[in-house]
């Protein structure tokens, strides 16, 4: 009997199986079909069990057949097992792999008998899984080229005719070097078998043009595509001509894309969903979502067929654009035509709204959803996180978070990271370290990013040696530090002056293969002047080789941090002579410095520079720059700058007015103030409680400083404060301490002590409580009139209340009783 010894001989090894097991996937049964020949049509295959059982056999233990004796093999032999075990193509496959594991080495015969196997079982998984383990094995495991196995498989395919089902072992082999990231190999295997007389499978080609897209090959795609139709002679069909849209989105070349459309339909060939999805996202990921939805309009009128996900691609586009608001109205659309808005269009939509600021409307999206029975989860809670951390609400991070877990929703490592940052930023350093530690137990692995943050964190409030040890921490745990990482720990070295650890760091950065980038020796340059250490930072930048229009605007931020903003200000017309601006930030920064210093000139200068380049300054840099002409009584270059403002169409707010109208009132310009009032309000810009203040207590010192020089004809601006005060309250504004103490000050100073002693009762009356300012104000009236047991019983009330005179209060007691007694001295003598 054929299997009763199985003692086969190899000439190569000897004594190779001595405990070789047979598991119950070798059963006899399979061994008992020994026809000579395997047919891959299977006209000849005897699916009738032989009668042939364990028993016949020696060596049997009930459970398959244990060999225990010296035998030896050779290729023909396993070939003639394999062909056997064909009705048994698992058990082929394990037999072929236990003798290979033990060392025995198949030839081209018997990779081709197993792999006819599993072609005519439609195996395919497992016929990749072969041809990746022939394609990777090293040479020494191979007694043949691949090259060989494809020309035997080749000739077998010829001998069997084109209705073999080896077809399939050409495209298996294709897939694999495609797996692999084998393309050039992948293409030659494509063309090898046309010239063994097979026919490329259209699938086979498919694939490899769509992972040479995806991995970046286009061009190498576009070729194949051509020869494709050539030298192939294939017929694409509606995913070739997809996968070649999709290319040609990619290579952002959205005409050729049409006209790959327009082929289509010269080749009768009608588009389906991944056609027009694919020409959809292409112009969706270049900023073209607009059209995307014009056409997408256009072709659900005309009944192409368009699913879901082609709505959602425009949806994200959309929010890709940070046009929310767009995206929405798709979604409305999708739910008008029947279609169900499912978590990702949702979850793209809170995302967009989180990104334009609209916290309201990324709730209301949230709330909509989940009325809808779709479930919540991590990737759409986190995005408001993330707004709300970077509006500085980091309590309300914190709150939401507990919420979410006391939930039960899963948060991920970028929640977590949300709510680490949020806590880093209040300093609540504990409490983060507490939440990575409690990540961690969760089996969520951290990575260099949640580091980061937390040496971050550690750096903000001062504790170097915690970032320091979290940084070493991180390389212990086997991460990588990137330059983001050395970033943050150098700037944070630096900005807590120390020096010579700083450069250590960047030692070792640089050791570690990372280059440090511009914005790393900006970090360093602006981190010492910031610590003072005005020297090594001025050295630091003097020694930089190639230095960045960053580092020159470090070293302008530099300056104003050491409160050297005239020095900038040189630097800044050096960079200028070369025809370099700075980023505006810088110049904000130079400018607001300026004003501090008084260097107003420059700072205009500075503004100059900015409008000739055409980087409009911000409003707020606008009003930054009025407010500080406006304090050195500057009117005209205030009103320049602001008439420039209203000219580059930015919308001077409430604030900015005000500022403006006190300008003109200090400087007894009460008439070009009124006037700017009533421009104010034409614009729709309602005056508050402050602005009417300016306005009444500017009139009253302009009335007082007439009085003053003998000029007793104030009636318009009497008719003007009466007319401001009736309309104040009309509007319903009540004057808060502030208001009635400037109010009071005006009155007292205009001599109507009537009015003032008023204004003060209305304030008590009104529930306001005065503090020691409005105390002051109204005793310097009655000081001023004489009124010395008013004044001192003022004093008195002051002390009863717990209000504590300051010294301007006391300075106006003493002088006032001075001047009385003087007064009445001179009385008395006359």
């Amino acid at each position: 009997m054929l299997v009763s010894t199985i003692r086969l001989v190899s000439p190569k090894k000897k004594n190779l199986f001595t405990k070789l097991q047979f598991n119950r996937l070798l059963a006899v049964p399979s061994l008992a079909h020994f026809t000579p020949y395997f047919s891959d049509s299977g006209s000849d295959i005897d699916h009738s069990r032989n009668d042939v059982t364990l028993s016949n056999y020696p060596n049997n233990n009930g459970n398959g057949i244990s060999i225990n004796n010296s035998f030896e093999l050779n290729s023909s032999r396993v070939v003639q097992i394999l062909r056997d075990m064909r009705c048994e193509p698992q058990s082929a496959l394990s037999f072929f792999n236990q003798l290979k594991e033990n060392g025995f080495q198949h030839d081209t015969e018997c990779y081709l008998a197993i792999i006819k196997i599993l072609c005519y079982w439609g195996l395919d998984r497992n016929l990749d899984s072969l041809f990746t383990d022939v394609i990777i094995s090293k040479k020494e495991h191979l007694s043949f080229e691949v090259s060989d196995l494809l020309e035997a498989i080749a000739e077998e395919f010829k001998a069997a005719g084109r209705q073999s089902s080896l077809l399939c072992a050409f495209d298996a082999l294709v897939k694999s070097y495609v797996g692999l990231g084998m393309f050039d190999q992948a293409v030659d295997t494509l063309f090898g078998t046309k010239r063994h007389g097979v026919g490329p499978c259209l699938l086979s080609c498919n694939f490899l043009l769509n992972r040479l897209i995806g991995h970046g090959d286009v061009g190498v795609a576009f070729a194949l595509y051509e020869h494709m139709k050539k030298t192939l002679e294939l017929i694409p069909n509606v995913y070739t001509y997809g996968i070649v849209i999709k290319g040609h989105c990619i290579n952002g070349d959205l005409e050729e894309a049409a006209k790959v459309l327009l082929e289509m339909e010269e080749a009768r060939v009608a588009p389906n969903a991944f056609t027009y999805t694919a020409y959809l996202q292409g112009l969706c990921a270049h900023g073209r979502s607009d059209v995307a939805y014009e056409l997408l309009r256009k072709w659900k009128d005309a009944k192409a067929p368009l699913d879901d996900y082609a709505c959602t691609v425009v949806i994200q586009g959309f929010v890709s654009e940070s046009k929310p608001e767009q995206a929405e109205i798709v979604l409305r659309e999708m739910e008008e035509n029947g279609l169900v808005p499912d978590e990702a269009n949702y979850r793209a939509l809170v995302r967009g709204y989180c990104d334009c600021g609209d916290i309201i409307k990324a709730m209301n999206i949230h709330t909509e959803m989940e009325g809808k029975g779709i479930k919540t989860n991590c990737f759409i809670l986190t995005p408001i996180l993330q707004y709300l951390c970077l509006r500085g609400m980091y309590n309300e991070v914190i709150d939401q978070f507990k919420n979410l877990k006391d939930s039960g929703i899963f948060l991920d490592e970028v929640a977590y990271n949300v709510a680490m940052d949020a806590l880093c930023k209040m300093g609540e350093l504990d409490d983060a370290l507490r939440l990575f530690d409690e990540m961690k137990c969760k089996n969520l692995v951290p990575d260099a990013v949640h580091y980061t943050t937390l040496i971050n964190g550690c750096c903000l409030h001062g504790s170097i040696s915690d970032a320091v040890n979290l940084f070493d921490e991180m390389i212990e745990d086997g991460l990588k530090a990137d330059v983001i990482t050395y970033n943050v720990l150098i700037s944070g070295l630096a900005r807590n002056g120390f020096t010579r650890k700083v450069f250590d760091l960047l030692d070792s950065m640089k050791q570690h293969g990372l280059t440090p980038s511009a914005l790393t020796h900006s970090f360093i340059i602006e981190g010492l002047c910031f610590a003072r250490k005005s020297k090594e930072a001025k050295n630091y930048f003097g020694n930089l080789e190639e230095k960045s229009v960053e580092n020159w605007a470090s070293m302008v931020n530099g300056y104003c941090e050491l409160g050297e903003a005239t020095e900038g200000y040189e630097l800044f017309r050096k960079l200028l002579d070369q025809r370099i601006l700075v980023h505006r930030n810088t110049s904000s920064k130079l400018i607001d410095c300026l004003c501090l210093e008084g260097k107003n000139n420059c700072a205009i200068e500075v503004f100059e520079a900015m409008l000739f380049w055409g980087d409009v300054p911000s409003e707020t840099m606008y009003s930054k720059l009025i407010a500080a002409l406006c304090r050195a009584g500057d009117m005209k270059g205030a009103k320049w700058v602001f008439r420039n403002m209203v000219g580059k169409r930015l919308s001077p707010d409430l604030v900015t007015y005000t500022m403006l109208l006190n300008g003109y009132c200090q400087v007894n310009r009460l008439k070009e103030a009124l006037a700017l009032f009533g421009d104010m309000k034409k614009r729709g810009i309602s005056p508050d409680i402050i602005t009417y203040t300016v306005l009444l207590d500017g009139g009253c010192k302009i009335m007082a400083k007439s009085r003053k020089n003998g000029k007793k004809n104030n009636t318009i601006i009497k008719e003007m404060a009466s007319a401001l005060w009736h309309e104040m309250e009309e509007m319903g504004l009540k004057p808060d301490v502030i208001s009635y103490t400037a109010l009071i000050d005006s009155r007292c100073k205009l001599g109507n002590l009537e009015v003032a002693v008023s204004l003060f009762d209305e304030m008590i009356e009104r529930g306001i409580l005065p503090d020691t300012v409005a105390y002051t104000a109204l005793l310097s009236g009655y000081c001023k009139m004489g009124n010395m047991n008013e004044a001192d019983t003022l004093l008195d009330e002051m002390s009863s209340k717990g209000i504590e005179p300051n010294t301007r209060t006391m300075t106006t007691f003493h002088n006032g009783t001075k001047k009385f007694s003087a007064n009445r001295n001179r009385k008395e003598d006359s």
